[in-house]
């Protein structure tokens, strides 16, 4: 294939499932999604590794999959990362400048100087993501190249995870016969695919309900200003209702996604379903009444605790643009509903926008991440070195650190 140089292969490893999306960079319009493999994810819980082996068999499944659509050999992929593990927090660097003028050493040099925080010996910095810039006291700038000043200050925002879970997730891609071009924190990419441009800079809450995690990310004036991973998601619902109804966990995920409902107000008294039992007995016919009940006390649950999330930045007010829910559990009828009434905003489900290609099929909040890592490397190589290097270095600091990793454990 002619595109072969320019292709570009997102790899989401997820709780519940692991996608591969391949796209093709054009010189004109937007990437192009030109092939897609999903698999039942097997070794993994909420977003971190428990099985090796398992990870490794249905990564392969996926991305054989994916090749098969796309009709090219995958090499190389960018992977997320999500999990209880992961810790964001905000710092600030000083330096002096110069010659009186911010050059890019400076800049490089202010984002080090916040960057040089003291972090327990288990952890990896993932991302360095600039906030803005101070000179002179002048605050707001995003990019301070060319100004004249003398006092350099920086605000980041630094994302750490936990070194061997990292490590981890690099082997069972290293294992699948993949090299590891870069490791996205996975809210991050989700935002990129479903966040618009005005929502960011007017104030943002992304919520990517995954099967094993809730991702929280909050922009400000176009600038991440904290993230967060909940250790609750769409599996919580479907245990509950395995549970509840008394039916195998294959069958309460099948019964969740064909019939679930959030908000029990929204289900007519005369509407059944019919629930499989445990140990080959009879299936018995159950109002879908009952479904909602179980469904709706979780999921107010999940908003409850990003909502003492959000509160807990002190960032609730200048949420102007209310919550932009995404992810697999983000199709649930009802649950739109239910977040605006818990978060106290306005909530709209996202779902990958500006790709080409295969839209009718990855415009779809199950494939935000999917399609977030390949639109966010897009993007990182757009703006140029600054951000590659304010970023912890994706393009090439998270290349040498994998590579680093891979010598240690081969």
């Amino acid at each position: 294939m002619k595109h072969t140089e320019e292709i570009i292969v997102g790899l989401d490893i997820g709780t519940t499932k692991i996608c591969a999306i391949v796209a093709v960079r054009r010189e004109e319009g937007p990437i192009e999604i030109i092939g897609l493999g999903t698999h039942p994810s097997r070794g993994l819980r909420k977003g971190v590794v428990v099985n090796i082996e398992s990870t490794v068999e249905s990564v392969k499944q996926a991305i054989e999959e994916a090749e098969l659509m796309a009709g090219v050999e995958i090499h190389a992929v960018y992977t997320g990362i999500a999990g209880g593990h992961i810790k964001g927090f905000n710092s600030r660097g000083v330096i002096a400048v110069r010659d009186d003028e911010v050059t890019r050493h400076d800049v490089q040099r202010v984002i080090d100087a916040a960057k040089a925080v003291a972090i327990p010996m288990d952890r990896e910095i993932l991302h360095v993501i600039p906030q803005e810039f101070i000179l002179d006291g002048q605050e707001g700038i995003k990019d301070p190249l060319g100004m004249s000043g003398v006092r350099l200050e920086a605000d980041v925002h630094i994302i750490t995870s936990a070194a061997t879970t990292m490590q981890n997730i690099v082997k069972c891609v290293n294992r699948a016969g993949l090299d590891v071009a870069g490791v996205i924190l996975q809210p991050l990419a989700s935002s990129e695919a479903v966040l618009r441009s005005d929502e960011k800079e007017q104030g943002v809450a992304m919520i990517d309900i995954g099967g094993g995690t809730t991702d929280l990310a909050i922009f400000l004036d176009n600038s991440l200003w904290h993230t967060a991973v909940l250790g609750i998601g769409g599996n919580h619902l479907t245990n509950d209702i395995a549970v509840g109804l008394r039916t195998p966990a294959v069958e309460a995920e099948r019964i969740k996604l064909r019939h679930g409902c959030a908000m029990t107000a929204l289900v007519r008294g005369d509407e059944m379903v019919e629930v499989p039992s445990v140990g080959g007995r009879q299936p018995r016919v159950l109002p879908r009444q009952l479904l909602a009940e179980i469904i709706e006390p979780r999921v107010e649950e999940i908003f409850t605790l990003v909502a003492q999330e959000i509160r807990r930045t002190g960032h609730e007010e200048q949420i102007v643009s209310g919550a932009v829910l995404t992810g697999g559990a983000a199709l649930t009828e009802g649950i739109i509903e239910v977040a605006e009434r818990v978060l106290g905003m306005p909530v709209r489900r996202g779902a990958p926008v500006n790709v080409g290609g295969l839209t009718d099929i990855v415009t779809t909040p199950v494939y935000s991440t999917g399609v977030g890592l390949i639109l966010y490397v897009l993007q990182q190589q757009a703006e140029g070195e600054l951000q590659h290097a304010g970023h912890g270095g994706l393009l090439a600091k998270t290349s040498s650190r994998v590579r680093g990793w891979i010598k240690e454990w081969f």
